[in-house]
C-alpha cells in the first residue's frame, strides 16, 4: 500500500539486477553473506542480457586446448592498444585488476553452467581472447538467476532504490520503493553494492556530459538512467570519463519484429553440449545459416556503404547529410529518428563477399548482401527501379529519384545510385550502446570522494564502477561487469568495518 513504509536488513543490498549485478549478489552470498538485491525493472537482465555475449578473457582452459598461449602481460598490454588516442585517460590499476581476473571469471562462470565457444581473434589482441556465450547472453541472467536463488539471495524486481541511508558516516542501506508503492528501507551491514548500469537513455546526463547532438541520441537499453551513478554522486562520489562514449553513437538496423531462433533457444546444458560440438565440427556450409542469425540482428551496417556510393535518406525519400562524416548526429533530427540507406547494384555487388562485409558480429561471423536478403525480409528491400523501390519502403518516389540524382560521384568519378536494381535496407536508428563515464573506484571497488577517499561501505561494478577504465574491444565490458562484480562483493563483506 502507497505511504507504508518497510523496514529489512541484511549484509550486502546490491540496486541493479544485470550481469554485474547478479554477479556481485552470486559472489556474496558463495562468501557467506545475506544478500538482498533490486531491480527496477520487471526483469532482470540490464544491458547484459542485449549483449551479443562475448568476455575478453586470458588464461583460459578454452585458450590452454586451443594451444594458445598467453600471458597477463600481454593481454594488459593489447588493451591499451585498444584505447588508441585515449591511452593516457585509462585507470591502468583497474587494468590490472581486470586482465588478472578475467580467467578465473569464466572459470567461475563455467561453474555454474554458463557455456562458451572460442576464444575468437579481434586484432589489436595478438591472441583470441573472445569467449562466446551459447546460446546467447540470455545465458548469463538464467545461470546467475538460478545461483542467486539457490544461494538464498533475495531479489526483489519492479523496486527502485531513490536514495542511500547513511547512518554514522557510513552508507548503511538505501530507501526504495516497491512496485505498489510501498518504501523500503533497506539497511545493510557490510555495505551498497551499485550495479545499476550506465547513463546511454538519459537525456539530462548525456546533455550535460556528452553534449546537446549526442543527447537526441536514444540509448540502446531505454533504462539506462543512470541511477546508479546518481547515488553515487549523491553519497559524495564523483564520475570519471563521463564525456566518452566509446560505444556510439553508430546507427544500427532496428530488432527483428520478432526474436530470432538463436535469441530464442533456453540455455540447458544438452542443447549448449551440442551447439559446442557443432560449432567445433560441422562443415560451414551447414552451421552458417545459424551462425548468421548473430550477424543480421540489430548491428551497425559498415560505413564502407557510404563510401562506395550507398546513400541515406529519411522517411520523405530525402538525403539529410553527409553520410561519410558523421549521420548518426543527424538522423535522430529526422522523422521518427528512421532512415533507409539506398544502394544500386554496383554497391550491392561489392558487398558480396570478404573483406566487404555489411556487418559483423566480432568473432562470430561475417554478414554480407545475400545474408541479409535470406535472413532480413523485414529490412531488405530490392526493386528494379527506384520509383518500384519508394514504393516498397513508403517514401514519395519522386523525392526518392531526386536525392539519388543529386549523388553525384565518388572521388574517382563513379555516379552514385546510378544503376539498377536498386536496394534499400532499412530502416535504421541511431543508438549509443553504452556510455562510459564511471563512479572513481579504487582498485577494491570503493567508491571514491573528491579527495580520493572511500565513501564507507559503497561500492560499484559493472558501469557504475568503471572508474576511468577504457573498455574499448569486444568483450570488455561484458568481461568487466562480471569481474568487478566479484571484487566488489569480495570487499563489501571482507572490510573491516571502522572502529
Amino acid at each position: 500500500m502507497s505511504g507504508t513504509i518497510q523496514e529489512r536488513d541484511t549484509d550486502v543490498l546490491v540496486v541493479g539486477g544485470g550481469g554485474s549485478g547478479l554477479a556481485t549478489a552470486v559472489q556474496a552470498a558463495q562468501l557467506g553473506a545475506r544478500v538482498v538485491l533490486v531491480e527496477k525493472n520487471d526483469e532482470l537482465g540490464g544491458t547484459s542480457a542485449r549483449a551479443v555475449g562475448s568476455v575478453s578473457a586470458s588464461l583460459t582452459d578454452l585458450q590452454r586446448r586451443n594451444g594458445i598461449r598467453d600471458s597477463l602481460d600481454e593481454h594488459f598490454e593489447d588493451m591499451g592498444a585498444f584505447a588508441g588516442e585515449n591511452v593516457h585517460r585509462d585507470n591502468l590499476v583497474l587494468r590490472r585488476r581486470y586482465v588478472e581476473h578475467t580467467g578465473e571469471t569464466v572459470h567461475w562462470l563455467q561453474s555454474l553452467g554458463i557455456a562458451f565457444f572460442g576464444p575468437m581473434p579481434e586484432p589489436p589482441n595478438r591472441h583470441p581472447r573472445m569467449h562466446n556465450v551459447l546460446p546467447n547472453a540470455g545465458a548469463y541472467i538464467h545461470w546467475l538467476r538460478r545461483a542467486a536463488l539457490k544461494l538464498g539471495v533475495e531479489i526483489l524486481t519492479s523496486t527502485s532504490a531513490t536514495r542511500l541511508i547513511r547512518e554514522d558516516g557510513r552508507v548503511a542501506g538505501a530507501e526504495c520503493t516497491g512496485p505498489d508503492g510501498t518504501t523500503l528501507h533497506i539497511r545493510c551491514t557490510r555495505g551498497v553494492v551499485l550495479a545499476a548500469g550506465d547513463f546511454s537513455s538519459s537525456v539530462e546526463l548525456k546533455r550535460e556530459h556528452l553534449g546537446e547532438d549526442k543527447s537526441r541520441v536514444e540509448g540502446i537499453n531505454p533504462t539506462s538512467n543512470g541511477d546508479g551513478l546518481r547515488l553515487g554522486i549523491e553519497a559524495g562520489g564523483r564520475l570519471l570519463n563521463a564525456d566518452l562514449s566509446l560505444w556510439g553513437p553508430e546507427m544500427r538496423f532496428v530488432a527483428p519484429p520478432k526474436k530470432l531462433l538463436v535469441q530464442r533457444l533456453p540455455p540447458v546444458k544438452p542443447l549448449t553440449a551440442i551447439m559446442q560440438l557443432a560449432l567445433r565440427f560441422m562443415p560451414d556450409r551447414l552451421l552458417r545459416p545459424f551462425i548468421m542469425a548473430f550477424a543480421t540482428s540489430y548491428l551497425a551496417p559498415t560505413q564502407d556503404l557510404h563510401h562506395e556510393g550507398a546513400i541515406l535518406v529519411n522517411q520523405e525519400g530525402e538525403r539529410f547529410t553527409d553520410e561519410t562524416k558523421q549521420p548518426w548526429l543527424d538522423l535522430p533530427l529526422q522523422r521518427d529518428g528512421v532512415g533507409y540507406i539506398v544502394l544500386d547494384r554496383r554497391v550491392a555487388e561489392t558487398f558480396t563477399a570478404w573483406p566487404r562485409f555489411v556487418s559483423t558480429a566480432p568473432g562470430v561471423a561475417y554478414a554480407y548482401m545475400d545474408d541479409y536478403r535470406r535472413n532480413r525480409k523485414d529490412i531488405y528491400h530490392e526493386a528494379a527501379t527506384l520509383p518500384e523501390l519508394a514504393a516498397k519502403i513508403g517514401v514519395p518516389a519522386d523525392r526518392l529519384a531526386a536525392s539519388a540524382a543529386d549523388a553525384g560521384v565518388l572521388p574517382d568519378g563513379t555516379p552514385r545510385c546510378a544503376r539498377g536494381p536498386f536496394v534499400a535496407l532499412g530502416s535504421v536508428k541511431s543508438w549509443i550502446v553504452m556510455t562510459d563515464g564511471g563512479l572513481a573506484v579504487d582498485e577494491h571497488l570503493r567508491v571514491l570522494d573528491e579527495a580520493d577517499v572511500p565513501v564507507p561501505g559503497l561500492y560499484a561494478a559493472g558501469s557504475n564502477g568503471q572508474g576511468g577504465l577504457l573498455l574499448e574491444g569486444h568483450g570488455n565490458h561484458l568481461g568487466w561487469a562480471f569481474v568487478s562484480g566479484r571484487l566488489a562483493a569480495r570487499a563489501a563483506v571482507t572490510d573491516p568495518r571502522p572502529a
